[in-house]
C-alpha cells in the first residue's frame, strides 16, 4: 500500500490563515506574539482588509509553529485500497 505524504511547510491562503488565527492567539507565547495575534485578529474583521505581505510572513510562520507543536496526538484513519 502506497502512502501518500502531506508537508504542512507549503503556503497557506489568507481564509486558512485566519480559520486557525483563534487557536494562534489563545497559543502565543509571549507579549509580542500575543500582541500581534490580537492584532491581526482585530484587523481581520475590517471590510476588505488585506495583510501586508510582512503581516503574512509572520501569520505563515506562527501557523506553521502551531501545527508543528500539535504532536502526534491523533489515530491516523487509512482508507482501503
Amino acid at each position: 500500500m502506497r502512502h501518500e505524504t502531506f508537508t504542512m511547510s507549503r503556503p497557506r491562503t489568507v481564509e486558512e490563515l485566519l480559520f486557525h488565527w483563534p487557536q494562534v492567539v489563545r497559543l502565543a507565547t509571549n507579549d509580542w506574539a500575543k500582541g500581534f495575534a490580537l492584532s491581526i485578529a482585530r484587523q481581520s474583521r475590517r471590510r476588505n482588509w488585506k495583510p501586508t505581505p510582512r503581516q503574512i510572513c509572520i501569520m505563515q510562520r506562527m501557523v506553521a509553529e502551531l501545527f508543528q507543536h500539535r504532536g502526534d496526538d491523533f489515530d491516523l484513519i487509512e482508507v482501503g485500497a
